[in-house]
């Protein structure tokens, strides 16, 4: 099975969310991310959903997907054309001998020290997935003592938007 990203345009209404997340259930996919926010238009909200599966099933998806009442629009994001981020807060064991090295590590990777306390430093982290692990595996040996991890973001390149498009085909 392989990744894939989906990019969904809803109406800003109750129950709209459950309704696409049972839709996935339904089908017995498991949703690897999914974030959900407002969009530059009023009353509307945008959906990231990275799902693994394969081309026929994501289809699949897709259609049942475009069924919905509230769904506006659907488009996959391919790596290639869009723009794809995580963002993480990990909270790591950071004493007086292990601080600067846990901060070292930080700057490493572009991340920022956002909090510090005495035996611990909380570190805010934006990037590829595959980045994100590699700052959690140089942390690990400091001691992780909490993680909090979003799912992904994703927009397409370009000038383009998905709402454009959304909106002209209404």
């Amino acid at each position: 099975m392989s990744r894939h990203t989906l990019s969904v345009l809803v109406e800003d209404k109750p129950g709209v969310l459950t309704r696409v997340a049972s839709m996935f259930a339904r089908r017995a996919f498991n949703i690897h991310s999914l974030a959900v926010g407002p969009t530059e238009i009023a009353g509307m909200s945008r959906m990231t959903v990275v799902v693994d599966a394969d081309g026929d099933l994501i289809e699949q998806v897709t259609k049942q997907l475009n069924k919905l009442v509230n769904v506006i629009k659907i488009v996959e994001l391919v790596s290639e054309n869009s723009v794809q981020r995580d963002h993480i807060l990990v909270k790591v064991r950071a004493d007086a001998a292990t601080r600067l090295q846990v901060t070292q590590a930080a700057d490493l990777f572009r991340a920022s020290v956002v909090d510090v306390s005495t035996d611990s430093l909380t570190i805010e982290a934006t990037g590829y997935a595959d980045k994100l692990a590699a700052l959690l595996n140089v942390l690990e040996p400091f001691g992780i003592r909490e993680i909090v991890q979003s799912g992904t973001l994703a927009i397409g390149r370009g000038s383009r938007s998905m709402s454009d498009r959304a909106l002209r085909a209404s």
